[in-house]
C-alpha cells in the first residue's frame, strides 16, 4: 500500500491542490485549512453553501497568503498577527479564532456577492483533532466511478488530505479503531466520513455535476458506519512527521 496523493488548501472551502508532501502534527497537516471564511452573522461558510468558493486557488508560502480567482486575478499580502477575536458558528458548534486584516476580505466578498471575513483559527478541518487527518482508497473512487457508469471521479471532490492505492475498494472503512503507519507518521482512525452536498460539485467550478449521495446511497446505505453515506476515513495524529507521495501505508 503506498500514498498516492496528497491534497490541502490553506482556507477551508477554496480549490484543494496536490502537493509532494506534508507535515503532520496533531492538528494536522502544517498550514493545511489554516483559514477558513465567515459571513456578517459570524457563521462559517464553506463549498457547500459557496461552490463556486472552489474556483479560487489559495497559496501559502511562509506568511505570505495568495488567491487566484478564474479571471487571472491575483490578491496578496502577508498575515498579520494579533488581529481581532472572534467566535464563530461553525457548523453546530462554536469555533474560536481571529480575524485577519487584509486585501483578500474585500476580494473574496465581491467573488462571492456578500460579505466575506477571513479568520485564521490554526486548523479548520471539520472534526478538530479526532479529524486532523482522512484518507480515502484509489479503490474506493474506481467503485464509485463503476457505479456513476464513469471513466472516473475526481477524488478532489472528496476534499480527502491522503490518497492511498494497493487495497481492495472500501478496505479502509474496516481500520476505523486501529493504528496506520503512513510514511514517518502514526495515525489512529475515529470514524467513517458521512458525506454532504459539496462532494455532488465539481472540484474546480463549484457546479453539481455528479450525484454522489443517491451514488453512495444507492450501493453503501445499508453499510455499517459511524456517519451516514460515508465515503473515507477520519482520524488523530497519534505521531507526527512527514508523509511524502510513494511513502508505504501499514496497518497495525
Amino acid at each position: 500500500m503506498t500514498v498516492t496523493a496528497l491534497s490541502i488548501t490553506p482556507i477551508k472551502g477554496t480549490r484543494i491542490c496536490g502537493v509532494d508532501a506534508i507535515e503532520l502534527g496533531e492538528s494536522g497537516a502544517l498550514g493545511d485549512r489554516r483559514f477558513f471564511l465567515i459571513d456578517a452573522r459570524n457563521r462559517m461558510l464553506n463549498a457547500k453553501v459557496l461552490g463556486n468558493l472552489q474556483a479560487v486557488i489559495a497559496s501559502l508560502s511562509g506568511e505570505e497568503l495568495m488567491l487566484s480567482f478564474p479571471d487571472g486575478r491575483e490578491v496578496s499580502g502577508s498575515v498579520p498577527g494579533g488581529g481581532e477575536a472572534v467566535t464563530a458558528r461553525f457548523f453546530s458548534r462554536e469555533r474560536a479564532g481571529h480575524l485577519v486584516d487584509g486585501p483578500w476580505n474585500a476580494a473574496l466578498s465581491e467573488f462571492a456577492g456578500q460579505e466575506l471575513r477571513l479568520v485564521e483559527a490554526g486548523s479548520a478541518v471539520d472534526r478538530g483533532r479526532d479529524g486532523a487527518v482522512s484518507l480515502v482508497s484509489r479503490g474506493s473512487l474506481e467503485r464509485l466511478a463503476q457505479e456513476a457508469g464513469a471513466g472516473s471521479v475526481d477524488a478532489r471532490r472528496f476534499r480527502m488530505l491522503i490518497e492511498i492505492d494497493g487495497v481492495a475498494p472500501h478496505a479502509e472503512d474496516q481500520w476505523v479503531g486501529r493504528e496506520v503507519e503512513v510514511g514517518d507518521a502514526l495515525l489512529r482512525f475515529e470514524g467513517h466520513v458521512g458525506r454532504c452536498l459539496v462532494t455532488t460539485r465539481d472540484p474546480e467550478s463549484g457546479e453539481v455535476t455528479l450525484p454522489t449521495l443517491d451514488l453512495l446511497r444507492s450501493y453503501r446505505g445499508e453499510t455499517d458506519t459511524t456517519e451516514p453515506l460515508a465515503f473515507g476515513i477520519y482520524g488523530r495524529v497519534l505521531r507526527g512527521g512527514t508523509v511524502r507521495l510513494g511513502d508505504s501505508v501499514r496497518v497495525r
